[in-house]
């Protein structure tokens, strides 16, 4: 257990070094724009190299015959889940610290069971207390924040600035980030579906995988009412048969791959300097830290796990993001200490955190 501990510790690290970078090329003069969309260029080359080297190019053609028969699919989901959080991310880095903007964004863990409620879930009421909990560590934060800020411009309007362009990208991100999760889980989940009924067709014997599926996440009690226009939505997700789905790497390169239109129309009408060498090598850093070492470190770490508990345990690791941003931030960036405000609030939101993972 204190392998799998140390090793979420060193993803929650690695998962800082967004925020820290984000905050350093802000810093620097380099736009948004690039911090965001490079980082998704850069992490497309890098898995479909790593794609190839494990698998070959056959397997990068498989995924993009994925790709191109469901292409509005991924678009959307790439689009909002990658695209629309990260936007959020590095708009919150030009107008707050990072360690800011870590915290802030810790409320996708509230955020995750709204989108699952609005999903068909159901959750224990234990975790709304839970989420009130995240929810007043984020406003601590932000507030304690906003008043440093006002008394250092000794401007009124410096909070209401920095939540307008700080706390809410961030928020929006928080709750992107889950949306795109969860549809790319419920294709998956479809697909599965779909492929245990087809091989159940083929052999009968099979029924067992089916029903296992079905009992999966299964809705609350089933309504007479006419089907609401998001459960219409959901519905349209598309089941493919292929067990592809079942990779993370595949669906975090079918995912990253359609988020791609959304850069192109985003850069369009931003049209943002180039960026300088400095930038492009620091987005750089960030895909390979964070894009692809901290998220595959992470997921190693949970598939070790042999219990429900050992899963909470590497879960709640994710807390350590906020420290990590506030020390690097410190160390690196010369950012000062967060007032006792602050720290009460990020307390708050690491107790919620654990809580969470402690009982989900």
């Amino acid at each position: 257990m204190v392998k799998l501990i140390l090793l979420g510790l060193l993803a929650g690290a690695l998962f800082s070094s967004t925020f820290i970078l984000n905050e350093f090329m802000s810093d620097a003069g380099g736009h948004w724009f690039w911090s965001a969309s490079l980082r998704y260029i850069f992490m497309w080359l890098i898995i479909t190299a790593l794609i190839v080297f494990q698998h070959g190019f056959g397997r990068v053609k498989a995924l993009l015959a994925i790709f191109i028969a469901h292409w509005r699919f991924w678009c959307v989901t790439g689009g909002i889940g990658f695209g629309v959080f990260y936007t959020g991310i590095c708009f919150a880095a030009d107008h707050v610290a990072g360690w800011v903007v870590a915290a802030t964004f810790m409320f996708t863990v509230v955020t995750s069971l709204l989108v699952l409620l609005a999903f068909g879930q159901r959750f224990d009421k234990k975790f709304i207390i839970y989420a009130l909990l995240v929810f007043l560590g984020v406003v601590l934060v932000n507030v304690s924040e906003g008043l440093r800020a006002s008394e250092v411009q000794l401007a009124a309007a410096s909070m209401t600035d920095m939540l307008i362009f700080g706390a809410l990208p961030a928020l929006i991100a928080a709750f992107s980030y889950p949306i795109g999760n969860q549809l790319v889980w419920q294709v998956s989940f479809n697909s599965r579906k779909h492929t245990a009924e087809l091989r159940r067709m083929r052999d009968p014997a099979a029924h067992d995988d089916v029903a296992e599926l079905e009992t999966t996440a299964k809705p609350a009690a089933q309504s007479k009412k006419p089907p609401s226009q998001l459960a219409l939505l959901i519905a349209k997700i598309p089941a493919l048969e292929t067990d592809l789905l079942q990779d993370a790497f595949n669906k975090v390169w079918l995912m990253t791959l359609g988020s791609i239109p959304y850069w192109l129309v985003l850069g369009l009408i931003i049209r943002p300097d180039m960026p300088s060498t400095s930038q492009v090598f620091n987005t750089l850093l960030v895909a390979i830290l964070a894009g692809v070492g901290a998220t595959s470190i992470f997921l190693f770490a949970r598939e070790q796990a042999q219990t429900s508990s050992e899963v909470a345990g590497v879960d709640s690791t994710q807390a350590s993001e906020v420290i990590f941003a506030l020390i690097g931030g410190i160390l690196l960036l010369g950012n000062t200490v967060p007032s006792l405000m602050g720290l009460i609030g990020i307390g708050l939101i690491m107790l919620g955190l654990v809580l969470f993972a402690k009982d989900g």
